[in-house]
């Protein structure tokens, strides 16, 4: 079986900078795990496959190199991405996935896709688990819960940029993951995203958490349109914007790779 593959750098107007995602179009599902081989093969944060159900309408679903995924924002970046491309006519599609329901993408202006998500916010908690604690070199003082991760909300910009984890800490925190942020100077907050059970060490840039981190930074700054930085090695830059019940989480994305696959 031959299949078209794409590789995308998304969160980004640069190539080798952003996160890294690959994109199939399928007629139909192949079998679970073959979508897991290909995943693991490809070996980046994330696999989209992507089926056509309707007009401009798709199922969309996500593995990493590990497992499959019930949310991830910059892979459907990468394959909206792809199928505006493909199709300069459209400016909307719908995608729509198990765990997270209709997600609506469209264009917008200067190469940015939008896409319209669940609001994630976290909430307080009142035990900091030991796990946690020990997996971070510079301590928590406040942590949320959201249903994806631990938010770890540090006071300082450089707290962000120097922390270090202890990955075999972090897995024990399965199936949940842990971002760390604080306000910054240049954007409104920034953050890193660490998920060794799930993923890899540190996600490049994570759509999906930011359903969460917007809201968040929203209520402590007053303000509903935001502009992040997820400060990995390879860096991203998000814009958010803060609804009622949604987070319209805004990115760029450039094409690194057209090819095809055999399996």
């Amino acid at each position: 079986m031959r299949l078209k593959i794409h590789h995308i750098d998304a969160f980004t107007e640069t190539l080798f900078t952003g996160n890294y995602a690959a994109v199939i179009i399928t007629e139909e599902w192949l079998p679970d795990q073959l979508m897991q081989s290909i995943a693991t093969e490809n070996n980046l944060s994330e696999t989209a496959f992507a089926r056509r159900c309707g007009s401009n309408s798709y199922e969309i679903r996500w593995f990493s190199p590990l497992t499959e995924i019930d949310f991830c924002g910059h892979a459907t970046l990468a394959a909206a991405f792809v199928l505006f491309n493909q199709d300069r006519s459209i400016d909307e599609l719908l995608f729509s996935a198990k765990a997270v329901g209709h997600l609506k993408v469209r264009r917008a202006a200067e190469g940015y896709i939008e896409m319209t998500f669940p609001m994630r916010k976290p909430e307080p908690i009142t035990h900091i688990p030991r796990e946690l604690t020990k997996g971070l070199s510079i301590p928590p003082t406040e942590v949320l819960l959201s249903q994806q991760a631990y938010f770890v909300i540090y006071p300082h910009e450089k707290d962000v940029l120097a922390v270090r984890v202890v990955r075999d800490e972090l897995m024990k925190l399965a199936p949940l993951d842990v971002v760390v942020t604080a306000q910054a100077k240049k954007y409104d907050f920034i953050s890193r995203y660490f998920w060794p059970a799930n993923g890899s060490d540190e996600d490049p840039v994570t759509g999906s958490i930011h359903a969460g981190l917007a809201p968040l930074w929203a209520q402590k700054l007053g303000k509903k349109r935001l502009t992040a930085y997820q400060a990995s090695q390879r860096g991203g830059i998000l814009r958010c914007m803060v609804l009622d019940s949604q987070v319209i989480i805004s990115g760029q994305a450039v094409q690194y790779l057209e090819g095809y696959i055999d399996v």
